[in-house]
């Protein structure tokens, strides 16, 4: 039996004003699953935003509070960054990565979201002809959104049939046009969870320094693959990355995850010092400076856009980066609560006849974590959307993030533990109204 009619649900999306609930974004889901709550007093499941679902780390909320008391907040901040963070940022990704980044490579942003805009303006304007962006599918919605913005195109694939070998075959494909300027991929991903693995990237990195191509490696998710070791400093086994295979990299790093400081909006984008130093005559022309790839990527463009980022959490996120390189705080602990959540919402949806659509790595079955990805029948993802939303589960359709594959994003991160037992009762509710 349905939660919520078809006709309520029909009047909250012709109320919010969404165009085509089952193509809505994440933002569209959320208005309106709010709507629904708030229109009938019944809780929703929400797994549509991920939006952290932890505190945040207290170390760097006392480290910002500290900085405030400095008077940091009297200054505008330098656009390169702080040099506390800048440094810290660079013994992290030795410590956590076993990459070599010089501490003036590493750029604060605000949010990851602030790097990729940035990051995409710089890379499609560095060389003449080469304009476009490759997605490694699926991805993060919001990255397409930027480069709309800005009028940059783009190609995409579906990595589904692409894992492992015959990964280098469809990137050399569509490599070989010779457009191409970045290629940008999430690891572990949004939404799927799957995981680029050594191989894999690999042959990324090789294809990227033969067609001379900027990967862009989003780490939001970073040492979140529970299924290894990672997380310890200085030891291995460390993450797979892009950046042992090719000197054209930057690597995106947010606190928002792994610290759980996502109100704050403070990242870093980490470029080698090979692409930060490297010199584009067309980035001279356009920009009237250098056209060092680095420096005009923070002062003529990511100035731009935020004019810096706020001076006391850059101490925060150094202080939390410090602490763990040091050793003195787990962020992989910390955060491996989603890894739990993951493991009991799966098992309550394959219990009712859903199954996980993304499932597979190349070498093992993907792992529980912040997000998962779910199917039922041969139901699209957008009727798969607008059906759980009658039995008030909130979710969003996959072909969002460019998957050609049918079936929903699940995010594990607002499940609360009273919340178990609901979500069985609906979805054998769901089951029973949806023989297989």
């Amino acid at each position: 039996m349905k939660i919520f009619s078809e006709e309520l649900v029909a009047k909250a999306v012709h109320e919010l004003h969404v165009a085509d609930l089952a193509q809505a974004t994440i933002g569209e889901v959320l208005l309106v699953a709010q709507y629904l709550e708030q229109a009938t007093g019944i809780p929703f499941i929400r797994m549509d935003r991920g939006s952290p679902g932890l505190p945040a780390n207290r170390l760097g909320i006392e480290a910002e509070k500290a900085a405030l008391d400095r008077g940091v907040g009297s200054q505008y901040p330098a656009a390169a960054g702080v040099p506390e963070l800048k440094y810290e940022a660079s013994r992290f990704v030795k410590a956590f990565l076993d990459i070599n980044i010089s501490a003036r490579s590493c750029v604060p942003t605000v949010g990851s979201v602030a790097g990729s805009f940035g990051s995409f303006i710089a890379c499609s304007q560095r060389i003449k002809g080469k304009d476009k962006v490759l997605f490694i599918d699926p991805g993060f919605p919001i990255q397409k959104s930027q480069l709309r913005v800005i009028g940059v195109g783009w190609r995409e694939f579906d990595i589904y049939n692409y894992r492992g070998a015959a990964l280098r075959a469809k990137l050399d494909e569509m490599l070989s046009a010779g457009d191409i300027a970045a290629i940008v991929y999430s690891n572990p991903n949004n939404p799927a969870w799957i995981c680029l693995e050594e191989d894999e990237l690999a042959i990324i990195g090789e294809l990227a320094t033969r067609y001379d191509v900027v990967v862009m490696e989003d780490l939001a998710y970073f040492c979140m693959d529970y299924r290894h070791d990672f997380g310890r400093p200085f030891c291995p086994p460390y993450p797979p990355t892009v950046a042992r295979y090719t000197d054209n990299y930057i690597l995106m790093l947010s606190s928002s995850k792994i610290f759980s400081y996502a109100g704050q909006r403070m990242a870093l984008t980490c470029i080698s010092d090979g692409l930060f130093d490297k010199v584009y005559p067309a980035m001279a022309e356009r920009y009237n400076d250098s056209g060092v790839f680095g420096q005009t990527l923070i002062a003529s463009i990511l100035y731009m856009i935020t004019s810096g980022c706020t001076a006391s959490t850059q101490y925060a996120y150094a202080e939390m980066l410090r602490l763990a390189t040091e050793g003195e705080i787990n962020f992989v602990e910390d955060t491996r609560e989603y890894a739990r959540r993951a493991e009991r919402m799966k098992r309550i949806f394959l219990d009712n006849g859903f199954h996980v659509v993304y499932d597979y790595d190349v070498t093992e079955r993907v792992g529980d974590g912040f997000f998962f990805t779910i199917g039922y029948g041969d139901m699209s993802g957008g009727d798969l959307l607008k059906e759980l939303l009658y039995y008030g589960v909130s979710s969003i359709s996959l072909s969002t993030t460019g998957s050609e594959q049918r079936g929903v994003r699940a995010c594990t991160s607002r499940m609360r533990e009273e919340l178990y037992d609901v979500l069985a009762e609906r979805m054998k509710a769901f089951n029973e109204d949806h023989p297989l």
